[in-house]
């Protein structure tokens, strides 16, 4: 005897989606400002004109948004879900490349959206 298989298509399937840190465990998604996908890091870390030096100016470790003025002048306000606002102060300085939105605290790099 066969049952019938219930078949949704992928607007359906991509709509229910969601990532694990919504649920507070880690990151089960690459989407900007989740968990930084290996590729991703090797793009940022082969390409390295694409780093633009900044200044943290505030964390929000409630949000996970951080705000940064850049060494040109730019104000940038970012996003991540992985815990880099806790891993950030204000006066410090980081790096961010902006061609694939990988932030680098020290030795450590987010995955980051622009908000």
């Amino acid at each position: 005897m066969d049952t019938p298989r219930i078949r949704l298509s992928p607007a359906e399937v991509r709509g229910r989606a969601a990532c694990m840190c919504d649920h507070g465990d880690v990151c089960s998604s690459f989407a900007p400002g989740h968990a930084l996908h290996l590729i991703q890091s090797r793009l940022a870390a082969a390409t390295t004109t694409g780093w633009a030096d900044a200044l943290v100016v505030h964390a929000d470790r409630g949000t996970g948004e951080i705000l940064l003025h850049t060494l040109d002048g730019e104000e940038l306000t970012l996003w991540n879900a992985g815990g880099a606002s806790l891993e950030v102060e204000p006066g410090q300085p980081v790096a961010l490349h902006t061609r694939w939105d990988v932030l680098a605290v020290g030795t450590l790099r987010y995955n980051v959206a622009r908000v």
